[in-house]
């Protein structure tokens, strides 16, 4: 009797199950293909089926395993070893399951794991669809793609789109960084995570906070926008967009560009700035401060080892108490030296100077400036007394450099011309001497004062409070005075030291081989006569800008000639040289270009 209900049974089973295999060719009921133990039961028009004892089942091109299940109208309940395999690379596996074969729903309980390929998704509670192969979650699971963790409260998992959604308490751990979410787009297959609202990166010491973008794992490259903040161990940065790029060791920030440090502070449109090399570029308004340095122009390159920069647009540069602004500047700390060009105008505000010039080589370590192109202009500024000079080239330099001391040696050379309201010159070249005030001019100079000119083969003029103190004429000195320039007084020696008061001749000591010629005048400042002098030296006083005494100090001889027999043209001493059409006068004067002579 037993042999032939086994012999039904089998006869049975294998009817049933060829019948399953017959209706389900569009894969739309669930087949049991295996199991140690069967019991089927029909109970009110229903079904049932349990198996028991290395259970498996198919459905399509999808295997399912367990230890036990029960199969009622194609809704399967499976219990123990749950395994739900899709494919070679996608595997599910848990305690139970409940699974609906008409809409391919899977409700997976306990130890939830779902496998695709080198991904694992674990969580106590899935929901997932073996038609979309969407999985759903709502109380917390972890993605582990065997470098980096997700996790989050609740989430979504689309194997086909291969993208995840974290809801909810989202954090990723990976070697590199660590992350904290409100919500977040995974792309699986790119290992790229998408912000969608707040998030919180911490990187080693660095956080960013932000509230979109993304962050491509593998290639380390990242944006941030939406109230963009950057703080580092002793930096902060925020912008509208922060970019990262991780194998360079650089970021950018664009748009409303703010980044500060201990050493640093800087503004513009966009920064960039990269970590191995310390170069820190800024476009846009730039504005960048290191140190003492203050920069601020349209375009800014700061390296950071060495404090070599360069400038493009209209900028400035202050390291007081210098400050030049240029359309172009280039300094390179290594060479020792930079170059700026276009409208170059540097400052010291120390010593009260200003150079506007074309072009410009500098030295900020050493203080150093050299100008030239378009005839260099520098300016001893304070106010009316102010000084202007104008020549080819002109050099600055400090001699002691140090935080208190202020001297500083200019020199100027070919075809120099020096404009003040109390002191005009020309000279083929020129030192200046802030530390004393002392002019000194070289080669072929006249200088004029009011009504009188200076020439010599050198020429020294010593300022003090502002206005000319003495004018010392070396070699081949001679005076021409003139007040109404149609007669020429004139004092003529080896040397000549002249002395000034109120910004007028107010005596003059003249040495070796002297002369005087001058034109005396009645109380109503006729002219009666010459007075023409030699004598080895001789000490002349004035006053109301005319010669008022003559004092011959060694072997004078003298003598007077009456108006009507004076031969004005021969009593001119020898290099008589009254050069009026010389004289600078104006600013416009200083920048008039002489054409030589072919």
């Amino acid at each position: 009797m037993r042999i032939i209900i086994a012999i039904f049974l089998s006869v049975f089973l294998s009817n049933l199950l060829f019948a399953q295999q017959q209706d389900t060719i569009s894969g739309k009921l669930i087949i049991v293909e295996k199991a140690e133990t069967f019991y089927y039961k029909k109970i009110n028009g229903l079904e049932y089926q349990w198996m028991v004892g290395k259970v498996r089942l198919r459905q399509g091109n999808t295997y399912m395993s367990c230890d036990s299940a029960l199969l009622l109208n194609n809704q399967l309940k499976a219990y123990g070893r749950v395994l739900i395999q899709q494919t070679d690379t996608i595997h599910v596996f848990s305690d139970s399951l409940w699974y609906n074969g008409d809409t391919k729903d899977a409700d997976l309980f306990g130890d939830v794991v779902l496998v695709n390929g080198t991904q694992q998704l674990f969580t106590s509670r899935l929901n997932y669809n073996l038609d979309t192969k969407i999985a759903k979650y709502d109380n917390k699971a972890i993605l582990n793609d065997g470098k980096t963790k997700l996790s989050s409260r609740t989430g979504m998992y689309s194997v086909n789109e291969k993208k995840a959604f974290f809801q909810k308490d989202v954090r990723i751990v990976d070697p590199t960084f660590t992350l904290k979410a409100d919500s977040l787009e995974f792309l699986t297959d790119r290992r790229t995570a998408v912000f969608k609202g707040p998030t919180l990166i911490v990187q080693d010491t660095a956080k960013i906070y932000c509230e979109a973008g993304f962050y491509d794992i593998p290639n380390r490259k990242a944006e941030f926008t939406n109230n963009a903040q950057y703080e580092g161990k002793d930096t902060k940065a925020t912008a509208d967009t922060i970019k990262y790029d991780g194998y360079l060791a650089e970021f950018s920030l664009v748009q409303n560009a703010r980044y500060e440090s201990s050493t640093e502070k800087a503004s513009a449109q966009r920064i960039v700035h990269n970590e191995q090399s310390k170069l820190t570029s800024l476009y846009g308004n730039a504005k960048y401060r290191k140190g003492k340095q203050d920069f601020a122009g349209e375009e800014i390159h700061y390296n950071g080892n060495d404090g070599s920069f360069k400038t493009k647009g209209r900028s400035r540069v202050s390291e007081p108490p210098q400050i030049m602004e240029a359309e172009f500047m280039d300094y390179s700390k290594a060479k020792g030296f930079g170059t700026a060009s276009g409208n170059v105008i540097w400052q010291d505000t120390s010593a009260r100077l200003i150079t506007k010039c074309d072009t410009t080589v500098f030295d900020l370590s050493n203080d150093y400036l050299k100008a030239f192109g378009r005839r260099p202009l520098l300016i001893s500024y304070d106010g009316a007394d102010s000084t202007f000079l104008t020549s080819d080239t002109l050099k600055a330099f400090r001699m002691i450099r140090d935080s208190v001391d202020t001297t500083r040696i200019f020199t100027a050379y070919h075809d120099v011309r020096i404009l003040r309201r109390d002191l005009q010159g020309v000279c083929d070249s020129l030192s200046y001497n802030t530390a004393d005030s002392l002019f000194t001019f070289f080669k072929v100079p006249i200088m004029w004062s009011d009504t009188s000119q200076f020439s010599a083969d050198t020429i020294y003029v010593q300022m003090a409070k502002k206005a000319i103190d003495r004018v010392f004429l070396k070699k081949n000195s001679l005076i021409i005075n003139s007040p109404d320039f149609i007669f020429f007084n004139q004092i003529k020696g080896r040397d000549i030291t002249a002395r000034f008061l109120s910004s007028q001749i107010h005596d003059m000591f003249v040495e070796g081989n002297s002369e005087a010629l001058y034109y005396a005048q009645d109380d109503r400042d006729a002219y009666i006569g010459v007075n023409k002098a030699v004598s080895s030296t001789m000490n002349l006083l004035f006053e109301n800008k005319k010669i008022k005494d003559i004092y011959f100090l060694t072997n004078p001889e003298s003598k007077f000639i009456p108006m009507k027999k004076a031969n004005h043209e021969a009593l001119k001493l020898k290099g008589f040289n009254w050069a009026p059409e010389k004289r600078p006068r104006t600013l416009e004067d200083l920048f008039i270009i002489k054409i030589k002579a072919q």
